[in-house]
């Protein structure tokens, strides 16, 4: 067969029972013209010109080999320079281009002048004119079917281009010897590992606008949740509270080094969130960020976890997989829990944060890993070191720098804020206009000691924004456990409270709880209604009347 004896609709065979097209024996795609540019326009966008030229110009190349081979084994050749120029007539009628007369064939001195690009025409149609040659996919398709026809790997790059404003496009094909120094930049676009450097540089660029975004989405929820000026929200830790300054600012500290960190407190006192905010301040905070409970992870299962394996090494080892040490390299791993993990697994740990390398469930070598450890507990190691739950040695090496996180009874200044914030997350996300709370509601949350810190505050917050049916949070909308909350005697200057004052305190702080209502409070303190009348009274309070009980309280 000739290269003229190609005929479109011997070539192109449709079946319509199946949906299946097939170009000169190949399955083919009809994709229009605008859906390529706007392929182009999302790669250029979001990993920059680089990354885009380097992804399509392999793909191009690709596409060109395949349509090569395709040729070769479907049909029998009078030549291969039949073959050769085949190419011509094969990428005209798949609509990508049309060559021009006066020089087909790239690997002329003469080059070959194309018209009618769709890359050039799409390049121009998104981004306008450009200052440098942009049929980059068209380039890698010729490259790839010439390197296929000919055994030698060919390179076309393009002098002029539509898309420059020129009347045409024009490609020349030559060996890398050939090409010499002359345009060296642009052939390492055509390198395998030239994609992966791209692909890591618009990773980081990817991250950066992530990064970008959430701290627009923290700047949106301030507005909403209408905070203090100077309550300040890193990773969405409230830090009004002296003691929650204290601790962020040494967060920020250590963050700035590669020390090991342990960070205690109880249970949801928000450690994790202490944990993110070391990453997000440090030098690593392009890379992952990688949080595993150990505590809910059996020992055997945990190794392989943290660590990997290797294929066969247990049953259900299908194929070899690499563990959260690994997948955590360049970043963070933040083991939570770590107290609960047995001896035998801490001796491990101990040797991998030491030596910073890691050997895999079945394997024999080893592997070096470059990951920040933090470690977080709501254990008392010291403790642990004591009963022989816990090895000194490893405690040590993870409490290079320890960050208590105070509990939320403690800090009390950052409850409102938190429950705010947490309120307004619930809201969005829930779809409810709720703008806040009422002065009830604010004070009732203030009175409740949050056993289970900002965990249960957002539980409680989540549950609010679910149940209230205006636009501000009611009592009725808290948990039961917060609406019955009563204040703790506290000591004040001078000495403690007298029984009088707790009393009067007490009966005042349950009139409150029940919106005024004088039976039920009394039924609930079991005293007559009379004599609840009375004390009352000798407060100053006629008739119970509330805002007569707040001045009497100022």
């Amino acid at each position: 067969m000739r290269a003229e004896d190609l005929d479109y609709d011997e070539l192109l065979e449709l079946v319509p029972e199946s949906g299946m097209i097939r170009f000169a024996g190949q399955r083919a795609l009809l994709i229009d013209a605008m859906a390529m540019g706007l392929l182009r326009k999302y790669l250029v966008e979001n990993f920059g010109l680089t990354a885009a030229r380097t992804v399509l110009t392999q793909f191009g190349f690709a596409h060109g080999w395949r349509v090569a081979e395709g040729l070769k084994s479907g049909f029998i050749w009078d030549s291969n320079d039949e073959l050769h120029r085949a190419g011509t007539r094969i990428h005209t009628l798949q609509g990508l281009f049309r060559f021009e007369l006066g020089g087909t064939d790239p690997l002329s001195k003469q080059g070959v002048i194309l018209d009618s690009s769709y890359e050039a025409e799409q390049h121009l149609l998104h981004f306008g004119r450009s200052d440098a040659p942009m049929c980059w996919t068209i380039s890698g398709l010729i490259s790839g079917y010439i390197s296929q026809t000919t055994g030698k790997d060919i390179y076309v790059l393009e002098d002029r281009c539509v898309s420059m404003g020129d009347a045409c496009c024009h490609l020349f094909g030559r060996t890398r010897e050939e090409w010499g120094d002359e345009r060296a930049d642009e052939l390492r676009y055509f390198k395998p590992d030239r994609l992966k450097d791209c692909l890591d540089v618009s990773l980081v660029r990817v991250t950066e606008t992530l990064k970008a975004a959430e701290r627009k989405l923290r700047d949106r929820r301030r507005a909403l949740v209408s905070l203090e000026p100077e309550v300040e929200e890193p990773s969405e830790i409230m830090i009004k509270s002296q003691a929650m300054r204290k601790l962020v600012d040494l967060a920020r500290r250590v963050a700035k080094v590669d020390s090991t960190v342990l960070i205690t407190g109880e249970s949801g006192s928000g450690k994790e969130r202490v944990a993110k905010l070391i990453h997000d301040q440090s030098t690593r905070s392009s890379g992952p960020f990688i949080a595993v409970n150990c505590g809910a992870i059996t020992e055997t299962l945990l190794e392989s976890e943290l660590f990997g394996h290797a294929r066969g090494s247990f049953t259900g080892a299908t194929h070899d997989r690499p563990g959260l040490f690994e997948a955590a390299s360049g970043g963070t791993l933040l083991l939570d829990e770590v107290g609960e993990v047995s001896q035998g697994m801490q001796v491990k740990l101990l040797r991998a944060i030491q030596e910073r390398e890691i050997r895999r469930v079945g394997e024999n070598k080893t592997r070096k890993v470059d990951v920040r450890i933090l470690a977080a507990t709501n254990r008392d190691l010291a403790l642990g070191i004591t009963n022989g739950t816990f090895r000194e040695d490893l405690y040590y090496r993870l409490k290079v720098v320890e960050l208590k996180v105070p509990p939320l009874r403690e800090r009390r200044e950052d409850i409102l804020p938190l429950a705010r914030l947490q309120l307004a997350s619930s809201a969005v996300w829930m779809k409810r206009k709720i703008s806040g709370f009422s002065p009830i509601t604010a004070d009732q949350l203030l009175r409740y000691d949050w056993p289970g810190n900002v965990r249960e505050l957002a539980n409680a917050m989540e549950r609010a924004a679910a149940l209230a049916e205006g636009s501000r949070v009611e009592l009725i909308d808290l948990p039961e456990e917060v609406r019955q909350a009563f204040p703790s005697p506290v000591a004040i200057t001078g000495g403690v409270q007298s029984l009088e004052a707790v009393e009067k305190e007490y009966i005042l702080s349950a009139l409150d709880l029940n919106g005024g209502n004088q039976t039920a409070t009394a039924e609930q303190l079991q005293i007559g209604s009379a004599t609840l009348y009375r004390k009352l009274k000798s407060y100053g309070m006629i008739g119970g009347d509330a805002a007569t009980r707040k001045a009497s309280k100022r």
